[in-house]
């Protein structure tokens, strides 16, 4: 099978050949370790993708530490710290609701969050040029593009405050970011590709930031106006959230979602079988905090057998994704890929 048939029957439970996975390495964690981390990448291409040892002149990024103020098209500053790293925002420009009667929002119909303008004749070319090449075409809204954007506009206690007072201009801004993303998605849809993805962070370590009562309330209802365009145009729908979200996973199958992207440990195994598998496709986001940094080959080798067996099945369901951040060393990321090697074939030998 190519790529794109693969992980579509995977998707939608239709026997796929082997389970996808994919690896990515922080710009921040190649700064650390450099070569070291650049000799790994280089064995594993099917996890990782093409890359060229020596492609990135590391003098020009120093000890990693940075001091980069960026404007975002919606109005508040990007601040970065470390290269390679998520900034945090400053400027809130609805800090005050009598902000709001005077605000415009950027037309994502032309322009990018962080800058540039969108070009969606070329995205049309590259999702047929992939589709022809057997490679799976998938697009997304920004990461953080509603519940964290709220954030980013009213400041993070003044959304909280907004949700339990139930005010209205809050719902006023809701609509105005759903029109914006809407945009995003149509095009998205039109050109073609087989899915879209809506990334944003809802928990915290232990709990989600807000109840799952303010999520239906707040959050469900523009999820459900990007289910259900992208099922009109027969692309599939994943959502991914960093933290604890185990108490709304039943409300993402409700809405619509194809594929869920939570983190492993933080909302535990026995959770994610229970709820979601053979359900909906599981994109397991694998540890990078507690188990992988430690760079202990049997704990990282047993974490993984562990959650294939569990999670997995021969009609598909589960694929991986994991993000390499400091301070995992080079080792750890090895024993990873070995992991995989050792066990993606588990459900189709």
């Amino acid at each position: 099978m190519t790529e794109r048939e693969n992980y579509l029957r995977n998707a939608r439970f239709q026997y796929p050949e082997r389970m996808p996975i994919k690896i990515y390495a922080n710009l921040a964690s190649l700064i650390l370790h450099k070569q070291e981390l650049e000799k790994v990448i280089v064995q594993y291409p099917e996890y990782f993708g093409p890359f060229t040892p020596g492609s990135i002149d590391y003098s020009q990024y120093g000890d990693g530490r940075c001091n980069i103020q960026e404007k975002d098209a919606w109005g508040y500053t990007w601040n970065y710290v470390f290269h390679g790293l998520e900034g945090f925002v400053t400027d809130h420009p609805l800090d005050t609701w009598d902000k709001l009667a005077t605000y415009t929002p950027p037309d994502s119909n032309k322009v990018r969050d962080r800058g540039g303008l969108h070009d969606w004749e070329s995205l049309r070319k590259r999702v047929q040029k992939q589709k022809e090449a057997g490679q799976l075409a998938s697009a997304g809204l920004v990461h953080g593009f509603l519940f964290l954007r709220l954030q980013y506009l009213r400041g993070f206690e003044n959304v909280m405050y907004d949700m339990y007072d139930e005010e209205p201009k809050l719902f006023e801004l809701i609509e105005m970011i759903d029109r914006e993303n809407l945009k995003i998605v149509k095009n998205n849809c039109e050109a073609g590709v087989d899915v879209f993805e809506i990334p944003e962070d809802l928990g915290a370590e232990h709990n989600m930031v807000i109840s799952r009562e303010m999520f239906l309330k707040y959050i469900y209802p523009s999820y459900r106006k990007i289910t259900s365009l992208c099922k009109q145009h027969g692309v599939l729908t994943m959502i991914h959230s960093d933290g604890y979200i185990v108490d709304i996973l039943e409300d993402l199958i409700d809405v619509g979602m194809d594929i869920i992207n939570p983190q492993d440990l933080v909302n535990g195994v026995d959770n994610l079988k229970r709820i979601l598998k053979g359900r909906v496709c599981i994109r397991l986001d694998l540890d990078r905090a507690k188990i992988t940094p430690k760079a202990d080959r049997n704990e990282i080798m047993n974490l993984i057998e562990y959650e294939i067996k569990e999670l997995g099945s021969p009609q598909g369901g589960l694929e991986y994704i994991y993000g390499i951040y400091p301070p995992t060393p080079p080792d750890a990321v090895a024993y990873v890929c070995e992991a995989f090697k050792k066990y993606e074939g588990y459900w189709f030998q």
